[in-house]
């Protein structure tokens, strides 16, 4: 992200700053001064990025239901660590991100609880 010197120049005979300004007819980016006539044509033509990055917790994607669904595999090797119910069902998911790896994603099958969590 650029910072805010980098985006507005100064019009260094009077010290006023330059604001961003479109030459349509042109078609290019242009910082003006707001006294005078002065205008120079931008280096480069983004003056703004705002990026948003949205990161959901992988876990309340899970839908509670998924542990009454008869073709998911079943265990009884990793107990609920919120209840201690002995089975819980399990299915492989992966991260929409490309560094994390494939991971085993376990929900309670307890009517009371329907825990999810992940090792």
């Amino acid at each position: 992200m650029k910072t805010i010197s980098q985006v507005y120049s100064l019009h260094v005979t009077i010290n006023n700053m330059l604001y961003p300004k479109e030459d349509k007819e042109n078609r290019i980016l242009l910082y003006a001064c707001r006294n005078c006539d002065y205008q120079q044509e931008a280096d480069n033509s983004c003056i703004y990025v705002n990026k948003i990055t949205h990161e959901v917790d992988e876990l309340t994607q899970i839908i509670a239901d998924v542990a009454q669904d008869p073709t998911l595999p079943r265990t009884e090797d990793h107990p609920c660590p919120k209840c201690g119910h002995k089975e819980a069902v399990f299915f492989q998911s992966h991260s929409m991100k490309a560094e994390d790896a494939m991971r085993l994603y376990y929900v309670c099958t307890a009517p009371h609880c329907g825990h999810r969590w992940t090792e």
